[in-house]
């Protein structure tokens, strides 16, 4: 089967002229309530060329119109002045976590063609989660003018023979260095290597041979439609790409297929990397009586009449914490049930909010404020996932994050799409 991830032309700094703790920042879709974090962020860049000036954080997306013209002259202006093109290029990443593992990964271009994000896709990549489609429109309006994108999208291949990426560990003592420096706020560390062009054809074989029907029916059992390519972090990133794309094949028709816009810079993971650690994705509620909420969650579990094992969810806010039991769940993961109460008790209080936090310390600090309530609970394991995506389609949203919010992708390199 064809593969549809290719080499880029990637554009970095020469970063013997540019330092990378200042340049490289984490993906715009951490600390969505924490301002303070993007706040500290642009005093350590001090004016040094930095992705933050290239990105739109997410705990800004009310300054959309405001910010979004100032990021696409800044493009600009690096384009010109900043960036150093690499033609042609697949890097090999290795991530040195905050724990102090090490996540290694491919970062190249995907085929947007080949990618679909609805509910019951068929596509040689798909997403893992949930798509709320309200939350591209902003992201659309970044991307539309934008002369160059930044990946901070993961998407995880099922290679449990470690045919793909873990080769270039040993390879990549022969390769150029691309980048190696420390990332800014406890990120850890990050190094790139420019794949050879021999790397580079093994690994389109490698990755072709994942969705042959025999390594298909190997692993999963009965015959699926092939999913060599999974989303695992960035999704609504990459859909927001894919909508910027329709948009352009709605004007231009056949000859979109040859604009640089069809493609998507990622970085591919193995699911099966030792570093590569799932975390869940916690709730925190706002603008609403914790009293309330724990009353009508209650009430919702005593409902429930579905098949399910037993779930618990933990509670946190400013004047206690406990647990609820749901004995009867109808959906196969905890996080499922409990987004199926937030969305009802949100259409029925509209002065009520959610947002969906990676760590323990953050959600409880959010859930102590007044009017807040936190959930806390435990995730899926990662050897589940592809399975229960190609049998049952995308998981409820923000199910789970890859890691620790300090390990997620940070923006570092970047690649023309006019």
């Amino acid at each position: 089967m064809k593969n549809c991830f290719y080499p880029a032309d990637i554009l970095m700094p020469d970063f013997n002229k540019v330092d990378g703790a200042k340049w490289s920042v984490i993906a715009c879709d951490q600390h969505t309530s924490e301002p303070e974090y993007w706040e500290e962020a642009k005093a350590i860049s001090g004016g040094s060329p930095t992705t933050l000036e290239l990105i739109l954080p997410e705990v800004y997306l009310s300054e959309t119109d405001k910010r979004v013209p100032k990021i696409n002259a800044t493009m600009l202006k690096y384009v010109d002045n900043v960036l150093v093109e690499h033609k042609d290029s697949l890097i090999y990443v290795e991530r040195t976590q905050s724990d102090g593992a090490v996540r290694r990964g491919l970062v190249g271009k995907i085929d947007l063609e080949a990618y679909d994000y609805r509910k019951g896709a068929t596509s040689l990549v798909r997403a893992t989660e949930g798509t709320v489609l309200d939350r591209i429109p902003p992201r659309v309006a970044v991307r539309r003018d934008a002369a160059i994108e930044l990946p901070h999208v993961m998407v995880l291949i099922d290679d449990p023979k470690k045919t793909v990426i873990e080769p270039e560990i040993s390879a990549c003592e022969s390769y150029e260095k691309a980048y190696d420096f420390e990332l800014m706020l406890g990120g850890g560390h990050i190094k790139g290597y420019f794949v050879s062009d021999e790397g580079k054809k093994r690994i389109d074989e490698a990755l072709s041979a994942l969705s042959t029907p025999e390594a298909m029916k190997e692993k999963y059992g009965d015959s699926y439609a092939p999913l060599p390519f999974a989303v695992g972090d960035g999704n609504h990133s990459l859909a927001s790409a894919k909508a910027a794309y329709e948009e352009i094949k709605a004007k231009l028709g056949d000859k979109a297929l040859e604009h640089p816009s069809r493609y998507a810079l990622v970085e591919i993971v193995n699911l099966h990397d030792e570093a590569l650690k799932f975390e869940p994705i916690y709730r925190v509620m706002f603008g609403v009586s914790p009293a309330a909420v724990i009353a009508a969650l209650c009430d919702y579990a005593e409902n429930l009449s579905g098949n399910e094992k037993p779930q618990k969810v933990e509670y946190v806010h400013a004047g206690g914490e406990g647990s609820i039991v749901f004995k009867r769940p109808t959906q196969q993961l905890t996080v499922g049930t409990l987004q199926n109460f937030i969305d009802e008790y949100i259409a029925a209080h509209p002065e009520s909010s959610v947002d969906y936090i990676h760590d323990v310390d953050s959600t409880e600090n959010l859930a102590k404020q007044d009017n807040a309530i936190g959930f806390i609970f435990d995730g899926m394991e990662k050897d589940q996932l592809f399975k229960t995506v190609i049998c049952d389609g995308a998981l409820p949203r923000k199910t789970f994050s890859m890691g620790h919010s300090a390990d997620k992708r940070y923006y570092l390199e970047c690649r023309k799409i006019k």
